[in-house]
């Protein structure tokens, strides 16, 4: 309990991280750990740049797309195509910007480790949803242009070009190059 006429400090919850990857990394770089989260950070946010500019275009052309004249045709499949495109940018715009919020919160509080943590979590959740995204919006627009079958065609592609690019073949690499350390100025994964 507080005194009287004395504020509480709200209780905060205790983050644990494993600040392993961030300690190797450093001693293989020669860095200190807090250099080591203050390059993370900055790489995360040149990539939440990329991912962001993507999905804000996106966002733009769904919501305009709804106060269309032609929208008033569409049939229940898709409309159910527009309204999973809607939802899976909104929600991968939440989840994108989500970082920016987190990092206000921790702001001087010597919570660098949580924020480069929970960022890139952030960031690989935004990137799912933003393959279903581009993917049933790509099955919409072909739906309505070309046909059903070639909305189906194109929207699987755009998904398993997605997939692939964006998940397969960085967690082949990641595991082609096994556990150890960046060395040689190889650069450090944003894990904490």
């Amino acid at each position: 309990m507080a005194k009287p006429g004395t504020a509480e400090r709200p209780r905060m919850l205790p983050v644990r991280l494993d600040t392993a990857p961030a300690v190797l990394t450093a001693q293989a770089r020669g860095e200190t750990v807090d250099q080591v989260l203050d390059r993370n950070l900055g790489e995360l946010l040149q990539e939440l740049r990329v991912a962001i500019t993507g999905v804000q275009i996106l966002f733009a052309f769904l919501l305009g797309l709804a106060f269309t004249a032609r929208f008033a045709t569409l049939h229940t499949f898709e409309l159910v195509l527009y309204t999973v495109a809607l939802l899976s940018t909104a929600l991968a715009t939440i989840v994108l910007i989500a970082p920016v919020s987190f990092h206000r919160l921790v702001f001087r509080r010597r919570q660098k480790a949580a924020l480069v943590a929970v960022a890139d979590r952030l960031l690989m959740v935004g990137l799912g949803l933003l393959v279903l995204a581009i993917s049933s919006a790509v099955l919409l627009i072909l739906d309505v242009v070309l046909g059903h079958w070639q909305g189906l065609v194109g929207g699987g592609l755009v998904a398993l070009a997605g997939v692939l690019t964006w998940y397969v073949l960085p967690v082949w690499a990641r595991r082609a190059g096994g556990e150890a350390p960046p060395e040689n100025g190889a650069e450090a994964c944003a894990e904490g």
